[in-house]
């Protein structure tokens, strides 16, 4: 429990599912009550990937269950982040509840047009992958450091273990987080002065349903089970077992925090030491 967030506004991005990432990194900070907006794309036509978003129903419980159980204020707000003027009216509902944004999660991504390498990848999919990762940091941070402007802050970039190491047959999403780690270090640099915090977190093998999607799409590229995938994942990672979504939010709530005020412009791994680095 970080008493310090308590009172303090998040915005989460892509946390619309309970079974992701973001929902884990909201559901914390709301626990430390924080206020959190649920920014999700809310709305699921299955038209471009296996995995699915938030849909508006299901942001709209998560809203209302932050708010019984946290006793803390929640708004839930649809959003696309690779849509500019999606994000602009995004940062028009927040600012419509909330005088500022005191912690910003830009957690949202998604791979589209895997497995392919790079030289056969389908260009809509790669420019799509790429826009969503990369340049959707961007455009939520371009609205809503206006609204951490004299109250100072932290951002935490969801980067990925990808954007370190090759990720084979995913390239566009490798290149994308690996842009985000670079942005974070630039806007670490930028946004010092105003004392807005900026790291990313780069989350290795985590038990989401887009993992599990990965296990299945690779035993039927290899002709096994998505068990025996993930048993040799295991393998490769020193703690032998996937991470769980609460254990990357509990890192979130830490960068979030003042115990964490001394760092900025990191790029911090949660793999279980299956990324080892000096």
């Amino acid at each position: 429990m970080y008493k310090d967030l308590a009172g303090k506004t998040a915005l989460v991005s892509g946390a619309g599912k309970r079974s992701g990432i973001g929902y884990a990194i909201a559901r914390k900070l709301a626990d430390c009550k924080a206020n959190i907006i649920i920014a999700d794309l809310g709305m699921n036509d299955g038209s471009e990937s296996d995995v699915r978003t938030g849909t508006q129903d299901e942001m709209q419980d998560i809203t209302d269950e932050l708010k019984k159980e946290c006793g803390i204020e929640a708004l839930a707000v649809n959003v696309d982040v690779a849509d500019t003027g999606s994000v602009s009216k995004m940062a028009e509902a927040v600012k419509e509840q909330f005088d500022h944004v005191h912690i910003l999660c830009n957690n949202a991504g998604a791979s589209f047009g895997v497995p392919s390498a790079t030289h056969t990848y389908d260009e809509a999919a790669w420019m799509k992958t790429v826009d969503v990762n990369l340049h959707g940091v961007f455009r939520v941070s371009k609205e809503i450091v206006p609204m951490m402007t004299g109250v100072g802050g932290s951002i935490i970039n969801t980067a990925s273990r990808a954007g370190k190491v090759p990720a084979l047959f995913n390239g566009a999403y490798a290149a994308a987080k690996a842009g985000v780690i670079m942005m974070t270090k630039v806007m670490a640099r930028e946004l010092a002065g105003m004392n807005i915090r900026v790291n990313a977190i780069c989350p290795g093998q985590i038990m989401t349903d887009l993992e599990k999607w990965r296990f299945g799409l690779e035993a039927q590229f290899f002709g096994t089970t998505p068990e025996e995938q993930e048993d040799a994942m295991c393998k490769t990672i020193p703690l032998g077992r996937i991470g769980t979504t609460r254990e990357v939010a509990n890192l979130v709530a830490f960068l979030a925090s003042e115990a964490s005020s001394y760092c900025t412009g990191q790029a911090i791994n949660v793999t279980g030491g299956q990324l080892m680095e000096l």
